[in-house]
């Protein structure tokens, strides 16, 4: 067939309004990229930037990032946080009915015939003006009280890991939606071209070693532009797959080659329409600028020996990374980084508790102690909010054989403990109460989605308002729930 004629026939209505469409999407890109105050812009950030879909912030941020210290499967607020001196009193009494309220429990303790309850093995002080208590295992963090606020009283429907750490990721136990840092990738975009505007970092904890795995998904985009995905940082000498240069090509080569496949997905761009293929040009960019940048961010020597030693980077190097991560992570943040995510494995403890988180603690107490100072010596802490805590807590009654030295606990979302820091947060409170069992909330309750509508008023942004339209609904990280919570703000 003669190609022009074959052409004409391919030419359909629908093929009409198609490239037509891609037109209309151009355009309202460069609208999108040509606004005068993006919000980022009101960081005075001189670091470049994209800018995200929000023209104006909704309120002034008190914070302009978010470095989510996050703790995988579960921290037993009842060992750590979460004093209850009369569980002195109940240790090894059953946990009467009266409390548990009928509550379902997984099908790890489900065929048990006793739930005894535990008091913790570890002893409780009050630590600085605040008088916190906090567990003799963390005696770095205890050193922070004053710059901390502890809540007490978060709570979740999930009581599996997987729907737990999905749900207060991305909103919702179903996989798919977008995770936090995607939807402020979305919203605020990024302060700097030469690194991503979502960043995760992820360490093995000496706590529990086969603790569940964590998917990419957590980290993911979901229905928004893939752009705004978070990219893993990886520990050794090339942190981030597919960036360095295979052997034999130098940037002035892979210069030439990103220049023609541009071209070559500008002309597919223009054909299909496709607005990933935009995300994919932007993506081999960026790329591009991280083989000059992250050479340098991931390059210690110079930081002071005293600054290694604060993390305990040097004396700790069994620690799953974990203590480098937090180094990199105020790193990232000097450098732009909108949504730095450490996720820490191995508070899974099902059994052997007194053993395993005391190993977890060790791994993660000294480096996020660490983090806050030095934060605050760089004059930075007043403006980033810091996150600590995990997808639910632990029950009070023991999991299997409770004896003298040893015993387990299992998931419990009814109440957990987090923490939050700087970025607008009040200093040096505790939020929230729960009962003497630990095991119900009984004073300001606070739901995941409740803690996700804060963190995204801390950083200016009304959390009924950043949607996006997906499947002819409009979706927001809070679904349609969440509440401010205005007593953790300054």
């Amino acid at each position: 067939m003669d190609p022009l004629q074959e052409r004409a026939l391919l030419l359909t209505r629908r093929h009409f309004f198609g490239r037509a469409a891609a037109g209309i999407g151009v355009a309202a890109l460069a609208t999108l990229l040509q606004r005068e105050q993006p919000a980022w812009a009101a960081t005075g950030s001189s670091q470049g930037g994209v800018p995200g879909v929000l023209e104006a912030l909704h309120h002034a941020p008190l914070a302009r990032r978010v470095i989510y210290l996050f703790m995988s499967g579960g921290p037993s607020h009842i060992d750590l946080f979460d004093y209850k001196p009369k569980l002195r009193e109940y240790h090894g009494q059953e946990l009467p009915a009266s409390v548990r309220m009928g509550q379902r429990v997984t099908g790890m303790t489900a065929g048990q015939k006793s739930f005894p309850c535990v008091a913790p093995m570890f002893e409780f002080r009050q630590h600085g003006q605040s008088g916190a208590w906090i567990s003799e295992l963390l005696p770095h963090t205890a050193s922070i009280a004053d710059e901390i606020a502890i809540v007490k009283s978060l709570h979740t429907e999930a009581i599996n890991h997987d729907p737990a750490i999905t749900y207060i990721q991305t909103g919702s136990q179903q996989p798919g939606r977008p995770s936090l840092g995607a939807w402020l990738s979305y919203g605020l975009g990024s302060e700097t071209d030469s690194l991503p505007a979502f960043v995760v970092m992820i360490s093995q904890g000496s706590g529990n070693k086969t603790d569940q795995p964590i998917f990419s998904r957590l980290w993911g985009s979901g229905f928004l532009p893939s752009q705004h995905q978070g990219v893993r940082f990886r520990t050794g000498d090339d942190p981030v797959l597919y960036v360095s240069n295979p052997p034999g090509i130098d940037r002035t080569t892979r210069r030439r080659m990103l220049d023609g496949l541009e071209r070559l997905n500008h002309l597919a761009a223009q054909q299909v329409g496709d607005p990933e293929i935009h995300t994919r040009i932007a993506q081999y960019e960026m790329a591009y600028r991280m083989q000059a940048s992250v050479p340098e961010l991931i390059d210690f020597s110079t930081e002071p020996q005293h600054v290694l030693d604060m993390y305990g980077i040097v004396d700790h190097p069994s620690d799953g990374g974990f203590a480098r991560n937090c180094l990199l992570a105020r790193r990232m943040a000097q450098r732009g980084v909108r949504f730095i995510q450490l996720m820490h494995r191995g508070w899974d403890q099902h059994g052997n508790l007194p053993t395993q988180i005391r190993g977890q603690c060790r791994d993660v107490d000294r480096p996020c102690a660490a983090l806050i100072k030095d934060l605050k010596a760089h004059g930075m802490l007043e403006d980033t909010l810091v996150l600590w805590g995990g997808e639910f807590g632990r029950t009070v009654y023991s999991q299997g054989a409770l004896t003298a030295n040893n015993y387990g606990r299992d998931h419990h979302g009814r109440c957990f403990t987090m923490w939050m820091c700087g970025g607008g947060i009040k200093p040096g409170i505790t939020y929230g109460e729960t009962d003497d069992y630990c095991y119900n909330i009984v004073r300001d309750g606070v739901h995941i989605h409740d803690w996700n509508a804060t963190v995204l008023h801390c950083l200016g942004i009304d959390h009924t308002r950043l949607v996006f339209r997906f499947q002819g609904r409009d979706y927001r990280l809070t679904d349609v729930h969440g509440e401010v919570v205005h007593g953790l703000l300054a």
